[in-house]
């Protein structure tokens, strides 16, 4: 987290809390003082100024909390995520720096984080230059005509990119889920078949069920069955561009080479 030099010189919320004590005696003192003087003089006109300093000091009393709830909040989020990440680089022997990329891109993605790493480590085993028989690229084994839909004119050299293609992959479950009535199962499927094999699996009333969701979900409590090591070649990330497809619409075409 970034250090905030104003943040050591904000008060505490013990201190706020005090000073609230403190000014709400001052108002009942001031409540009083001013019903001893209005039975003495009916006009003095010191009293009201007097409650309005009172009310407004409680009111920036109230903003001075909110705020260091505020701090609060961010600082319990920031030591969320660095215990997560130090976590996860741990679990799967991965560099932290990956590590929070892949947790901050699924989180922005709308992606669980667990299952973030899972598709990854399942995928490419947390290789940049993965490349699959099928085309394939990257961290999430996506294919061009998938990645363009996403941002168009992507290069394959663009596509090892690690934010890119964490992206994109991560994008693209997120709309297989949408595109599935939120069914994970289905729309893992969906990610290492193709959308439209999986839809013309069901329609037939067959299992489009191949592993590989169980692959990366795994099951409560237990670790996630591994699958057969797919045939996944990685290759240096300066290659040279290669000639890519044209375009196709990404909700019917495959994102990985599964």
């Amino acid at each position: 987290m970034r250090y905030d030099p104003d943040f050591s010189e904000r008060p505490s919320t013990r201190q706020l809390a005090l000073r609230g004590g403190l000014i709400a005696a001052g108002v009942l003192v001031l409540g009083s003082l001013a019903g001893l003087a209005r039975g003495a003089r009916a006009n003095d006109a010191e009293t009201a100024p007097s409650m309005e300093f009172a009310s407004h000091e409680v009111g920036l009393l109230r903003q001075e909390l909110a705020a260091a709830r505020g701090d609060l909040e961010l600082a319990n989020v920031a030591t969320e995520r660095a215990h997560a990440i130090i976590r996860y680089s741990g679990q799967y022997q991965i560099p932290a720096d990956l590590a929070a990329a892949i947790y901050d891109v699924a989180l922005s993605e709308g992606i669980d984080p667990r299952i973030g790493f899972r598709l990854v480590q399942v995928e490419s085993n947390f290789k940049r230059g993965a490349r699959s028989g099928a085309a394939a690229i990257g961290y999430t084994q996506v294919r061009i005509p998938t990645a363009r839909f996403y941002q168009a004119g992507i290069t394959e050299r663009q596509l090892y990119d690690r934010d890119t293609n964490l992206r994109i992959g991560f994008r693209f479950l997120r709309d297989l889920l949408k595109h599935f009535d939120g069914d994970l199962r289905l729309a893992l499927l969906a990610y290492n078949r193709g959308p439209q094999r999986v839809k013309d699996i069901l329609a037939a009333g067959g299992d489009p069920s191949n592993g590989y969701a169980s692959a990366v979900m795994g099951t409560k409590g237990k670790p996630a069955p591994e699958l057969p090591p797919a045939p996944v070649v990685e290759v240096p990330v300066s290659v040279e561009e290669q000639p890519t497809p044209t375009p196709a619409p990404a909700v019917d075409v495959s994102g990985s080479a599964g």
